[in-house]
């Protein structure tokens, strides 16, 4: 691979670009369109699959198609007005709402929060040693993603390097890259410590126990309890966060990484925080942005743990 390559792939996303690997797939093999395509066959294909894949899946297609004609020096034929207006016109004829994840509710944290702290006892004196760094990683990948409204892929791609964390005072985390910051410039982010629900101690906690200095904070464990030298995936994490709340006896089949971001929001949002101080300290850019993430109607029975954080 030339530099010149290796620039240009660094430029789009991984996920991204394997969105559009998958979709290119499925409109030329699936579909059995043919490429270059016209402006007419993305409009029939468009059709074919209206009413059953969603308004935001087919935008995704589109946007790979206008990627795949951009970088083959074609024109692009999804830009064509009759590809557009069929686009709006299956958007009126299926109005579908939008699927959200399920906001973690604050008392069901402190329920998973509390079988991890006892799988962690457990584990600790039995010296069962696979069982103690997995509830320990859990742990702090949980409070750390539901106190930050970190993504699966940031809280995955978080390095020891990037994170200073003091207890009893707080966690900075530095993110080189992030799904907001288009220009790759980086963003830090800062979160208290807490008296209960503590990610800063949770942390400390698990890069101590797991003996970590550099590379990834969180990591796979295998069942004799060595730590994988990779970053967790991204897609290892709804199904780790389902089995630890699963574990604590929390039906999890609603709930996505994504729970953690809407759950901080929505607590936030409960808590009186205003919606500016909200978008800043997650780090949204706009307004319907923010909005999708907050649940209009407030926690039962919620406990509130800590004020805004100092910052704010």
């Amino acid at each position: 691979m030339s530099d010149l390559d290796r620039y240009l792939q660094a430029a789009t996303r991984d996920n991204t670009r394997r969105s559009y690997r998958a979709a290119i797939a499925h409109f030329e093999v699936t579909w059995g369109g043919f490429l270059p395509a016209t402006a007419e066959s993305v409009a029939r294909y468009l059709v074919a699959h209206a009413g059953v894949l969603s308004i935001n899946t087919l935008k995704l297609r589109l946007s790979a198609l206008a990627q795949w004609h951009s970088s083959q020096g074609f024109a692009d034929p999804t830009k064509a007005p009759l590809v557009r207006k069929t686009l709006k016109g299956i958007r009126a004829l299926h109005p579908a709402q939008e699927k959200q994840a399920e906001p973690l509710q604050l008392q069901h944290l402190e329920q998973a929060v509390a079988w991890l702290d006892q799988e962690i006892s457990e584990a600790r004196a039995q010296q069962k040693r696979p069982q103690l760094l997995k509830a320990c990683r859990d742990r702090a990948l949980i409070l750390l993603g539901f106190w930050r409204g970190f993504r699966s892929d940031e809280l995955c791609r978080l390095e020891i390097e990037h994170v200073q964390a003091r207890a009893g005072k707080g966690i900075t985390v530095y993110l080189p890259r992030s799904k907001g910051d288009r220009e790759n410039l980086g963003k830090t982010y800062q979160a208290p410590a807490l008296l209960k629900l503590c990610p800063v101690q949770a942390y400390i906690e698990w890069i101590t126990e797991a003996a970590l200095v550099r590379g990834p904070v969180f990591r796979g464990v295998d069942r004799w309890g060595h730590l994988s030298e990779e970053g967790l995936h991204a897609n290892s994490v709804i199904p780790l966060l389902r089995q630890a709340l699963k574990r604590a006896g929390i039906e999890a089949e609603h709930y996505t990484t994504h729970s953690l971001r809407r759950g901080f929001a929505t607590w936030a949002n409960q808590s009186g925080w205003d919606l500016k101080s909200l978008m800043s300290y997650v780090g949204w850019k706009d307004m319907k942005s923010a909005m999708r993430y907050v649940e209009a109607s407030p926690f039962e029975g919620m406990v509130r743990i800590t004020d805004k954080p100092p910052s704010l």
